[in-house]
């Protein structure tokens, strides 16, 4: 496959955040929606007139993700469980906390499969203890763990066709990817692709058009862009050292949108690397896969 860059990464929105996350393109709103998790912010960006046309929102604690129900409002990851987040009134309700008896946790990544179903990863909010895991949320709001303990949780992301499911063990630098069953089970786990810890860590995954799998570096300066069968294709570039998580969007879904973080950089960092935290975006000739909506009955 050829490279499919087209256009070199630029700062779109100068948040400077600690930590964004969670990129997702709604295409009811014409509009990206990301979080920055340790700002306890909701974002929203409408490309078309630079970032003036953002929105931003409180949140009541850590959030990881904020995805779009089917008939209205979010789901979102906030550190004490899933929440439904309706913009309209800047409103929270808990939905279901997965790991009542784990404070110490939050919640990290999450995404919806083909199917409508909402999954999320958890992670130990002091980066070290094996705590974490992927879940599945189903109909009834019973979370259903899918992985084994790890420190920090990444994904999942999903195949076009829904049969695979690939998530991230960040500090162990593997991606998984792994056969999901009519129910939603997981199976057959095996290693997709690893990434040595010099090289940056795998963060944030995201399948394109093709199949392919693009993973997030964290202190790696760019993004990945994998083979279906794990083979590393491209790297795009960076002139910062975290970037936590693309999304494809746009009408033809081949604007890429990236999140990236400043909270590990000391002082001196920061003055070579002043857009550490923003809002990113590039062109590629190769499009992402239209977004998914929680469907609450799937």
């Amino acid at each position: 496959m050829a490279d499919v860059q087209l256009s070199e990464p630029v700062s779109i929105w100068p948040l400077g955040a600690p930590l964004l996350e969670g990129p997702v393109w709604v295409e009811r709103d014409q509009a990206l929606w990301f979080t920055d998790i340790k700002g306890k912010k909701i974002h929203r960006h409408k490309p078309g007139a630079g970032h003036m046309l953002g929105n931003s929102w409180d949140a009541p604690g850590q959030i990881g993700f904020v995805l779009p129900f089917a008939n209205g409002g979010f789901a979102a990851g906030l550190q004490n469980g899933v929440h439904r987040f309706d913009e309209r009134d800047a409103s929270f309700s808990l939905i279901v906390d997965p790991e009542p008896r784990l404070p110490g946790n939050r919640i990290n990544d999450g995404a919806v499969d083909p199917q409508g179903r909402l999954w999320f990863g958890t992670m130990d909010d002091g980066e070290a203890g094996t705590t974490g895991a992927i879940y599945r949320m189903g109909a009834d709001t019973q979370c259903w763990r899918e992985s084994p303990l790890t420190s920090i949780t990444n994904g999942p992301a999903f195949s076009p066709d829904g049969k695979i499911c690939y998530h991230v063990d960040t500090l162990g630098g593997v991606i998984y990817a792994c056969e999901v069953s009519r129910a939603g089970a997981l199976s057959n786990r095996r290693v997709f692709a690893t990434i040595p810890n010099g090289e940056g860590y795998p963060d944030g995954p995201t399948v394109d058009a093709e199949c392919c799998v693009w993973i997030g570096l964290y202190m790696g300066w760019g993004v990945r862009r994998y083979s279906p069968r794990g083979e590393l294709l491209e790297t795009v570039r960076f002139p910062v050292d975290a970037v936590t998580k693309i999304a494809f969007g746009g009408p033809d879904l081949r604007t890429v949108f990236a999140t990236t973080a400043n909270k590990h950089l000391k002082p001196d960092d920061l003055i070579d690397q002043p857009n550490a935290g923003n809002l990113f975006r590039f062109e590629v000739d190769v499009p992402g896969l239209p977004g998914q909506m929680i469907r609450e009955n799937a």
